[in-house]
């Protein structure tokens, strides 16, 4: 199987049976409709053009309840860049008259948050998804039919698939990981990808599906796709939040953090991708339990996050790239988040970068902007990116997949597959660069 997972595969297929029999008990089919809650909010674009504006807006913000898309905390707004914000229906009134009175340039892209969640899904049942005899992918898929999405893939595929659990979640969910490769030596190199890490960026766990689909139907005709699948081994995690995302489904389609509780405030969760053990809890994270930033109580508070970075750290000398998958914004991000520094093998990322943005563009024309993490999104401390880069993975990426904010977490179904498309072609040209040499200065990764 490659790596060290012992064990695991064994309990997965233990518990096939509960996941297929849960995977029936879906919410109704009018869920998607989260009982209206949504109805008149709407989603706000605005531009301070300068740093008053900026001190103005943050007030403004900070008198009202809201829910920050772009940035993900007010402290990061920034004068010339956009804010995208989503405004209860009772406010919006408001806020409205506070930014013409101010005269702060905006505009609102998404006029009935209700009406565009259910125009995402298209309307789909949630009992034909479960009916089709063939698995959609170009359809947004729940957890628990991602699960057994999961044992079928490994079920018909024992070739090429195995299945294994690194642990189990706040709530007591599976965390269920795909390692995907040709069994053809037991030392090879690997690339690890996560999906849904925050737990309203839906089209993270679409992603990793495809690319699961792509890697097991083209590598009889991909002569690509076979030299990768027959070097490497690729280990997927569809969906690392799973209980946040289960409850982007079922009660809060805009839910970003884990759902932890916390013993002081009534507030649940811890941004997943705070609470790394690299520079926790600085600049760009909040110390706040009721902050969509919150790092958690100590790095690796979240058991999800324990149990990959435990997999992770055991296995470090194989794993040569990490990628972990994002929306919204179309970029690709290296190493630093946390600082505005150079890393030490920045030739060697850069161009890795710039291939793969270049491949995606190739597929669509759709433009990503790349680059370190801190300078080309913003700054971030307890990122499981830094983190990766820190123990020793040389190439360590996040994407940011589409859109700029006309969708925002709410891309449709209809944009599921050119998405997947082009990025299946940028991570293709990542993993293919694994294989070719790259000069990097071996000093500057003491844990190798």
């Amino acid at each position: 199987m490659g790596l060290d997972f012992r064990g695991c595969a064994v309990r997965c297929w233990v518990l096939l049976a509960g996941v297929i029999i849960f995977s029936d008990m879906q919410v109704p089919v009018d869920a998607y409709l989260y009982n209206n809650r949504y109805v008149g909010d709407q989603v706000f674009r605005v531009t301070p053009r300068d740093v008053t504006e900026v001190q103005v807006l943050k007030r403004m913000l900070g008198h009202i309840k809201v829910d920050l898309w772009q940035p993900n905390s007010a402290s990061l707004i920034r004068h010339n860049a956009t804010v995208d914000v989503h405004v209860k229906l009772n406010d919006t009134q408001g806020l409205h008259a506070h930014l013409k009175r101010e005269g702060i340039a905006y505009n609102v892209f998404i006029s009935n948050l209700q009406k565009e969640i259910e125009k995402q899904t298209g309307y789909r049942s949630a009992r034909r998804r479960r009916s089709e005899s063939h698995y959609d992918y170009e359809v947004y898929h729940s957890l628990e039919e991602i699960q057994s999405w999961m044992f079928e893939v490994n079920r018909t595929h024992p070739e090429i698939v195995d299945m294994f659990s690194i642990g189990t979640s706040y709530e007591g969910r599976p965390l269920y990981v795909l390692q995907i490769g040709k069994r053809s030596r037991p030392q090879k190199k690997a690339m690890w990808i996560d999906c849904g890490v925050h737990a309203r960026e839906w089209i993270g766990p679409a992603f990793c599906q495809w690319f699961v689909k792509e890697a097991i139907n083209s590598y009889q005709h991909d002569s690509v796709m076979r030299r990768l699948m027959n070097q490497l081994n690729f280990y997927i995690m569809p969906v690392l939040n799973v209980d946040g995302y289960h409850y982007s489904w079922t009660t809060d389609r805009f839910w970003r953090k884990t759902r932890s509780k916390n013993h002081k405030y009534h507030c649940r969760g811890v941004d997943a991708n705070r609470n790394w053990k690299v520079k926790w809890c600085e600049e760009g994270a909040s110390s706040h339990p009721c902050d969509d930033t919150y790092c958690g109580p100590f790095p690796e508070s979240e058991p999800e996050v324990r149990a990959v970075a435990k997999f992770l750290r055991k296995n470090k000398k194989r794993f040569k790239a990490y990628i972990s998958i994002h929306a919204y914004a179309q970029m690709l991000l290296y190493p630093y988040s946390y600082k505005y520094a150079m890393i030490p093998n920045f030739s060697c990322v850069e161009s890795a970068a710039q291939n793969a943005v270049t491949a995606l563009y190739s597929a669509y024309g759709v433009r990503y902007r790349y680059g370190p993490a801190s300078t080309t999104l913003y700054v971030s401390s307890g990122s499981s990116m830094d983190w990766a880069y820190r123990i020793g993975i040389q190439y360590a990426f996040a994407f940011e997949l589409r859109d700029t904010g006309y969708y925002g977490f709410l891309l449709p179904e209809t944009l599921i597959n050119p998405t997947c498309t082009e990025t299946l072609r940028a991570v293709k040209a990542i993993a293919t660069g694994l294989l070719k040499k790259c000069q990097v200065n071996r000093d500057a990764f003491p844990y190798i």
